[in-house]
C-alpha cells in the first residue's frame, strides 16, 4: 500500500534522513519509534506530502507523491501531534469546513455522520470544540484525518496529554481504524506502541535501525537467555539436579519466595530446558509454582538500539546469529523522552 524507497532529506549540511526504506501493507498498524531529532516527523511529513525529499520515492497505491501529489494526498489522512482544530467552531461545522477544503466528492451529510459515529463523537456533533475534553478533541482530529476515507492514516502522538481512560479509548479506536485502512502510529510512550502495533520501525540519527515485531526485535537483540523458576522443593536437593540437566548453563538461587519454596535464575544455552525441568519436578512430586522466560522489554530494545549498541544493531542487520531462547513476551516500557 505504502512504499518508501531510499528516501534522503538534507537540511543545510545536516542529513536528517539517510536512505530510509520500508513498506506498509493494507490494514497494517505500524508503530514508528525514535528519539527526539531522529527524523520521525520529517519522515511523516514527506509521506504526507508536506515536504519533499532530496532523494528517493514515496508511493501510495501506485501513485508517486512528487509525480501526483494531489492524487496521493487524497489517499492519506494526517493527524499531527497538535490537532489542527478551530476551537470556536462546533464539531459539525468544523468537519463540514474541512470536507469542503479537501474537495471530497462523497455524500457530505452521510459521510460526516458515519465518521462521527465511527470515532464516537456523534453525540457531541453540535458542541463547540473548545468545550470538549482533550480526549474528544483528539477524536475530532482523527475524524478530520479520516475525511475522504483515506487508504493511509498517519497519527503523530495521538495519546499525548490524555488521561489513562482516554488513552485506552484512543488505543481501541486505532485498532478499529486498522480494519479500514493502514495506520502509521508514532508515539513516545512505548506501552502504547506495544499495545496497538504488531510491527515496529525504529529510526535513529536518520537511519532505519530496526523493523519487526516487539518479540522479534527482543529475540534478535537479547544476549541473555534466562528462565526464572519457583518450586516448592528442598533447595539442597533441587539445585544439583537442575545443574545436571542438559541445556542449562548455570543456576543461581535468588531467594526464598515463600516458606519452603525457592526462586532460581537459570541461564540456558540454545536448547529450551523447560520440559525437562517440569519432568524433574513432577517425578519428585515437588510442586512447580512458576516457570517463565525473562526477556527484553520494548523499552530495553529501544534504549539499546538508540544508544548505539553495535552488537544489537549488527544482529538486526543479519550480521550475527539471532539469539535463541526467551523473547520478550510482555512488559511495555515507560515513557521515553
Amino acid at each position: 500500500m505504502l512504499n518508501v524507497q531510499n528516501v534522503t532529506k538534507i537540511y543545510g549540511a545536516r542529513k536528517v534522513l539517510n536512505n530510509i526504506s520500508f513498506s506498509v501493507g493494507d490494514h497494517e498498524i505500524l508503530g514508528f519509534l525514535g528519539p527526539n531529532g531522529a527524523g520521525k516527523s520529517t519522515t511523516m511529513n514527506i509521506i504526507a506530502g508536506y515536504t519533499s525529499s532530496n532523494e528517493g520515492t514515496v508511493t501510495v497505491n501506485g501513485r508517486e507523491i512528487l509525480e501526483d501529489p494531489i492524487g496521493c494526498k487524497r489517499q492519506i489522512g494526517y493527524l499531527p501531534e497538535r490537532p489542527p482544530l478551530y476551537p470556536d467552531m462546533t464539531v459539525q461545522s468544523y468537519l463540514s469546513f474541512m470536507y469542503d477544503l479537501k474537495k471530497i466528492k462523497l455524500n457530505k451529510k452521510e459521510h460526516i455522520a458515519d465518521l462521527c459515529d465511527s470515532v464516537g463523537i456523534g453525540h457531541v456533533r453540535n458542541r463547540i470544540i473548545k468545550n470538549l475534553s482533550k480526549g474528544y478533541q483528539q477524536r475530532v482530529g482523527v475524524a478530520q484525518a479520516m475525511l475522504g476515507n483515506p487508504s493511509l492514516l498517519i497519527l503523530d502522538d495521538p495519546t499525548v496529554g490524555l488521561d489513562p481512560k482516554q488513552i485506552l479509548e484512543v488505543r481501541e479506536l486505532i485498532r478499529k481504524l486498522g480494519e479500514h485502512c493502514a495506520v502509521i502510529f508514532s508515539s513516545h510512550i512505548l506501552q502504547e506502541i506495544q499495545a496497538a502495533c504488531e510491527r515496529i520501525i525504529i529510526i535513529n540519527d536518520g537511519l532505519l535501525i530496526a523493523d519487526g515485531s516487539p518479540g522479534e526485535l527482543a529475540a534478535k537483540t537479547s544476549r541473555d537467555n534466562r528462565l526464572v523458576l519457583c518450586a516448592e522443593a528442598p533447595r539442597e536437593k533441587l539445585l544439583p539436579l537442575l545443574q545436571r540437566l542438559s541445556g542449562i548453563v548455570s543456576v543461581e538461587v535468588l531467594r526464598e519466595a515463600e516458606s519452603g519454596a525457592w526462586e532460581y535464575s537459570i541461564e540456558t544455552g540454545e536448547a529450551d530446558p523447560r520440559r525437562e525441568i517440569f519432568a524433574l519436578l513432577s517425578g519428585k512430586n515437588w510442586p512447580l509454582l512458576s516457570l517463565g522466560k525473562t526477556g527484553m522489554t520494548l523499552e530495553d530494545v529501544f534504549l539499546r538500539l538508540t544508544a548505539g549498541d553495535s552488537a544489537a544493531i549488527s544482529a538486526l542487520a543479519g550480521n550475527e546469529k539471532p539469539a535463541k531462547g526467551p523473547a520478550a513476551e510482555g512488559g511495555a516500557g515507560e515513557e521515553v523522552k
